[in-house]
């Protein structure tokens, strides 16, 4: 399916006409997407040659090379999994073929050893069925038939199952299989990948066992955004959690919620911190239409984009974002076997990190506002000022204002205003 593509990208052709193959989307379904603007572009786009020819004999990654090529271009499709394996966090670009292969296998028997656990309590994590009704009732008793989904249509076929202890964040996790299946069934299904009952299944047994392993958090609604892909592009089930585990890291707090605030919380309060001093004229506008705490933008940040852009771009913003994010000790980070860092890098230690976060080390600034995808809502806001200003009478206004960016985002150049209001910003903070 993809060698035509190959093709084409190395002889230059930047239409490729077929990129929507990799992820053919249901006919029936074309007119309501989004249109694609990515498209690999030969000497720009990582490739699977260049990103082959990035490892040594030993398989230690030219990661600073890497990086450079997909902040041009973003990652060719037959390759991304495999690279944002690397992006997350999941691999050390300074480990060899076998130390990867033992690791990865290591992870592979762990994520079995979890998915046994959940099939023991529940019999349909790991059936290649969705459930979508609740299997226990809010204090813990059994349901006595899990209605089970295929391709979104409840059935009969349920499965008996045993309720185990009635701990209470063990009932909580019940509780959250019935919301998880609900939202796999809706979640990308204008993609022919999730026609199939069993891919469907593997969404749904991934994030059942993270919200397993994750007590504190579990599952939230829109996390499937963030994982559907990663189910896509890894074809390995065990593979898919640890990417997903990676990716849940980066984004947790976002979905970490309590009583009194949600997670995300904290980075609308600093969106609006950047927008005051980037732009307090429109901070004010938007504070006079009660619209100071930004709760409009909520979406943006949780699910990164993920509706405001086709798939296929989607990813692309994802990939450029995290390369440009990337920080070389990322996977000593994870695996807590980070030594003391030096407290001056030379200019090839610096290549190594993504521009952005090159840039942060650079300057010495706090981890407060280092989230690209802040300043890239803040961009779209930039964006979006005069008409805002003129034809934003109410919060609903502002909704129907930034909607309309829906299907028209260029994340490239979303990515490169995200860039200016951050040097912006870092300029008039050190002034102050």
């Amino acid at each position: 399916m993809g060698n035509s593509i190959i093709a084409a990208c190395k002889n230059g052709d930047s239409s490729l006409e077929d990129l929507d193959s990799y992820f053919p989307v249901r006919p029936e379904c074309r007119a309501d997407v989004p249109n694609t603007r990515f498209r690999p572009r030969a000497g720009r786009t990582l490739s699977e040659r260049r990103w082959k020819a990035a490892f040594s004999q030993e398989g230690y990654l030219d990661i600073a090379g890497v990086l450079r090529r997909i902040q041009r271009g973003g990652i060719h499709p037959s390759i991304k999994g495999a690279v944002w394996e690397f992006l997350l966090g999941c691999f050390d670009p300074n480990s060899t073929f076998e130390e990867r292969n033992e690791l990865r296998q290591q992870r592979r028997e762990q994520y079995a050893a979890w998915k046994s656990e959940c099939q023991k309590l529940v019999p349909v994590v790991g059936s290649g069925k969705v459930t979508t009704n609740a299997i226990v009732t809010d204090d813990g008793q059994p349901i006595e038939l899990a209605n089970t989904t295929s391709n979104g249509q409840d059935t009969n076929n349920g499965m008996p199952v045993d309720i185990g202890v009635y701990e209470k964040k063990v009932v909580q996790w019940k509780l959250n299989l019935s919301q998880i299946g609900l939202d796999v069934v809706r979640t990308d299904r204008s993609l022919v990948f999730y026609e199939n009952q069993a891919n469907q299944a593997k969404l749904w047994d991934v994030l059942a066992v993270y919200a397993w392993i994750d007590k504190d958090i579990g599952y939230v609604q829109g996390m499937t955004d963030i994982c559907s892909p990663i189910i896509i592009l890894l074809e390995n089930e065990a593979d898919a959690f640890w990417c997903f585990e990676r990716a849940m890291r980066r984004l947790r707090e976002n979905f970490k919620s309590s009583a009194n605030s949600i997670g995300v919380q904290s980075q609308l309060r600093s969106l609006a911190q950047i927008v005051t001093i980037v732009d307090p004229k429109l901070h004010r506008h938007l504070e006079e239409l009660d619209g100071g705490e930004y709760l409009f933008a909520l979406r943006m940040l949780m699910v990164l984009f993920r509706r405001e852009l086709s798939f296929v771009d989607a990813l692309y913003l994802w990939e450029v974002m995290w390369a440009m994010e990337y920080n070389p000790n990322i996977y000593s980070l994870y695996d807590k076997t980070l030594e003391q860092l030096p407290d001056k890098l030379n200019d090839t230690q610096l290549k190594q990190y993504g521009k952005f976060e090159r840039r942060i080390v650079r300057t010495g600034a706090t981890k407060q506002h280092d989230a690209l995808a802040i300043f890239l809502v803040a961009s779209v806001l930039e964006t979006k000022k005069k008409q805002l200003m003129k034809e934003a009478k109410g919060l609903d206004d502002v909704v129907q204002i930034l909607s309309a960016i829906t299907g028209n985002l260029d994340a490239k150049k979303a990515l490169n205003e995200a860039l200016k209001v951050h040097k912006k910003y870092m300029s008039k903070v050190k002034k102050t």
